[in-house]
């Protein structure tokens, strides 16, 4: 919802300007500007990416447009289910565990946490920890590795299609200045005629310019640093789980699992000790 409003506020200050200084909305609807614009810019586009960075880049635009999933009510429910899962491994072991890792969508535990449960790549990451600390294949200084590893290969996996979507942004005014200049062959051909017409032809041969300008740094440029933005709120609710869990499976107490994880949070999403106390007393009432 901020990317549409932020995009609406700035379509509107130019085209409000522009209005106020004496133009007509009118002189800027030329079809083939945008064609010959749009069409090479996603050319470009399919030219220098793979298909899954294709794919990947449309469900994190649809994401954006939504909105971050992780706000500070979301990480009270990673933080309450995560210290319910490390009760139950403390008073019944970690093979009680075992029913909710392989299940996850039937868990007695996750299905308590919406935000949680519904965030599929958060649950397989969380789950895909877990399950080698049950089977007792892992160390924790291992499992530390190697969760860092799944860490690493996400992040990268995500940049991809902002890296693309930046590359396209920056080619933007270029193919304004392509669109420009079939507008000025155009006049050309028909510099004989009325002043009128040369006139129009001028002006739209600028609009090209002014569309490439405009789409790269005024929508695509802001749309895939909010896409970095994202990534980063991403690793971030990702490396609280790393974190807990790790903290766990090295023989810390659940609260003192959870409470380092609380405390690598950003200070937006983070909540007070006194809160966490808080919030995590009833959890500590449910029998596992």
């Amino acid at each position: 919802m901020i990317v549409i409003i932020g995009s609406v506020v700035v379509l509107m200050s130019v085209l409000g300007g522009y209005v106020l200084a004496g133009g007509h909305i009118g002189n800027l609807l030329h079809i083939s500007e945008l064609i010959i614009i749009g069409g090479a810019a996603l050319g470009a586009l399919v030219v220098m990416s793979p298909a899954k960075v294709l794919k990947d880049m449309v469900h994190q635009i649809m994401a954006a447009l939504k909105g971050t999933p992780y706000s500070k009510a979301a990480y009270e429910d990673l933080l309450k289910a995560l210290y319910e899962l490390f009760l139950l491994a403390r008073r019944n072991g970690m093979i009680a565990l075992e029913e909710h890792v392989l299940n996850p969508q039937t868990s007695s535990i996750f299905s308590k946490y919406p935000s949680f449960v519904n965030n599929a790549e958060a649950l397989e990451f969380l789950c895909s920890a877990l399950r080698p600390v049950i089977d007792g294949k892992i160390k924790p200084d291992q499992l530390k590795m190697l969760m860092d590893i799944e860490l690493e290969s996400m992040e990268e996996e995500h940049y991809a299609p902002v890296s693309v979507l930046s590359k396209t942004a920056d080619a933007m005014p270029g193919f304004g200045i392509v669109a420009a200049v079939l507008g000025i062959v155009i006049t050309m051909a028909a510099i004989s005629g009325p002043i009128e017409e040369i006139g129009h032809k001028v002006a739209a041969a600028l609009v090209g310019t002014f569309l490439g300008i405009l789409l790269g740094y005024g929508f695509l440029n802001p749309l895939a640093v909010n896409l970095e933005f994202n990534g980063q709120a991403k690793a971030a609710y990702l490396r609280c789980i790393a974190s807990a869990v790790v903290g766990f499976s090295s023989g810390m107490a659940p609260i003192m699992a959870v409470e380092m994880a609380r405390r690598g949070l950003n200070s937006d999403v983070k909540p007070t000790a006194e809160e966490l106390e808080k919030m995590l007393k009833g959890v500590g009432q449910t029998k596992g």
